[in-house]
């Protein structure tokens, strides 16, 4: 499985990653968590899709968004059939990662303000 299932609690904002997917209620402030599903807004994809160029064995994947105090990327994600890749960054880095080619993998990107970013590597 190479595809990321994310819950968030709507009244503290926790955001846990589903590593085992049984089905049941995942509860947080006493509420259940809420699936995360990719962002698809077109206005602001270009700023927040993960984009990849293969160089070698490698991906290069950089996201196109400003990395301020109050709004920035996050982390980005390499998910792929037998691996993850996983990058925190903070305010001011470039949003940039580089990890081993798999075709097929799927790059994540999570903002702080416009959440959760999917592209698949071709």
């Amino acid at each position: 499985m190479s595809e990321l299932k994310l819950k968030r609690c709507l009244k503290c904002n926790n955001l846990v990653e589903v590593i085992n997917n049984s089905n049941s209620a995942i509860m947080c402030c006493k509420e259940v968590m809420q699936d995360v599903v990719p962002n698809q807004n077109l206005e602001i994809q270009e700023k927040h899709i993960p984009n990849y160029e293969k160089v070698g064995d490698k991906l290069i994947i950089t996201v196109k968004h400003v990395m301020e105090d109050d709004h920035y990327i996050e982390w980005l994600m390499v998910k792929g059939k037998n691996i993850t890749y996983k990058k925190h960054l903070l305010p001011h880095e470039e949003a940039i990662f580089e990890v081993p080619y798999e075709a097929g993998a799927y790059l994540y990107s999570y903002c702080n303000k416009h959440g959760l970013w999917q592209n698949e590597v071709k």
